[in-house]
């Protein structure tokens, strides 16, 4: 039988922006031709000068030559037309996250493609069964996440839809893993793995900062501190303000709404006043030239106050509610305990997965600090996971 993907399938990217731009390139990096698609006005033109500046600083650096350079580039056509993704054997999505634009563009997709073509979508949060429902062939649509930027992240969630064709998600999984990505397999729920499991890194922070919990400093001293206590203490790349300045308040907003939503308002990823008040002022974050912090020319950075008890506790307190999570996603079979561990250390630089972090603590340490969470604030934001609290109960680890 003919294999449903080789070197010479043609990859369509619907959407030109920095993730689909990215995407692009992988795909043309792997020795694919690739149609890069976007109606929005100018979203060709910077997409083209973005790959072209990109690669140019890897020619300056040595890390590629201008030989190689040009053989990738001329591997990808620009469009604004989708006719010209006609002859795609996969196109995948990555436009702007509402589930009505999103349905809208698959639809017009399918009177242009053939049926062998794979569809996809790029969401982070929302639901593939419901992208792809609209569709008049739902099995040869899939969830293919990457993470930003697609071109260094190396992991990709692969999110089957209840329609999905089993057989064709195994071919997309080992296509993605041909391009040299590592793929995790992922049940079709809000937020999947990383965008649900690390939910508690930004919310659980920005609750310590809102109460001003063991005398955290206001203002952005507060926030420096709180950032200083999980990149010091923690052994995260980033603290949680300076990631959400990075990632975008925007888009980091949007996500934590949208899972909230779609588990029924649950408290534990009830979103922020503090991070809805930042996207209204539009204090986005880096890309905006302000967020939890001021990246203006000559802006100086807040000095966080080390205090390394309370920067443990700090520690303490975030950390428990990520394996909370992770234990959760474990016990309703998101994914297996290593998948869910590989998608935290290769989506988002955890420095160790979460659930081998709760076998180092002890399950029993976890459910005793969650539990007193719990009854300090009588909110069921605190309620530890069914299987945490079996784990702690019997001494049980995640990992051999």
């Amino acid at each position: 039988m003919k294999p449903r993907f080789s070197n010479a399938t043609a990859i369509g990217v619907a959407g030109a922006g920095t993730m689909g731009s990215g995407i692009a390139l992988v795909a043309a990096a792997a020795g694919h031709s690739v149609v890069l698609f976007d109606s929005f006005p100018g979203a060709i033109d910077r997409a083209r000068a973005a790959h072209a500046g990109t690669y140019q600083k890897l020619i300056e650096k040595g890390k590629i030559t201008a030989d190689e350079s040009t053989a990738i580039l001329s591997r990808i056509v620009y469009t604004d037309q989708p006719k010209d993704l006609v002859d795609s054997g996969l196109i995948i999505e990555a436009i702007v996250e509402d589930l009505g634009v999103k349905q809208s563009l698959f639809t017009t997709l399918e009177t242009i493609v053939s049926d062998p073509c794979v569809l996809a979508s790029n969401t982070s949060s929302l639901s593939v069964t419901s992208i792809g429902g609209e569709l008049r062939l739902p099995s040869r649509f899939l969830g293919i996440h990457f993470f930003n930027p697609a071109t260094l992240m190396p992991l990709v969630e692969i999110i089957p839809g209840l329609q999905s064709d089993t057989e064709l998600v195994n071919d997309v999984r080992a296509l993605i893993n041909s391009w040299g990505k590592t793929t995790v397999l992922v049940k079709d729920t809000p937020g999947f793995i990383v965008n649900r499991v690390a939910r508690p890194f930004y919310g659980e922070s920005i609750r310590i900062f809102e109460e001003g919990w063991l005398d955290v400093p206001e203002g952005a001293a507060g926030m420096a501190t709180i950032d200083w206590a999980l990149r010091e203490h923690g052994g995260f790349r980033m603290g949680p303000f300076e990631l959400m300045d990075l990632i975008g308040n925007d888009i980091n907003y949007t996500v934590t709404e949208t899972v909230w939503k779609q588990f029924y308002n649950d408290p534990r990823y009830r979103p922020s006043l503090t991070q809805k008040r930042m996207v209204e002022a539009k204090r986005y974050g880096r890309k905006s030239g302000a967020g939890y912090y001021d990246y203006a020319a000559g802006a100086v950075l807040p000095e966080p106050d080390k205090d390394p008890v309370r920067a443990a506790r700090i520690l303490h307190r975030v950390l428990s509610m990520l394996i909370n999570e992770a234990a959760d996603a474990c016990y309703f079979k998101i994914a297996s305990p290593a998948d869910i561990d590989l998608a935290m250390t290769k989506g988002v630089n955890y420095p160790k997965g979460l659930l081998r972090w709760c076998d180092e603590l002890g399950a029993a340490q976890v459910v005793k600090e969650l539990e007193a969470l719990r009854e300090e604030y009588s909110e069921e934001r605190y309620r530890p996971s069914v299987l945490l609290k079996r784990m702690a109960r019997e001494g049980l680890k995640f990992h051999a």
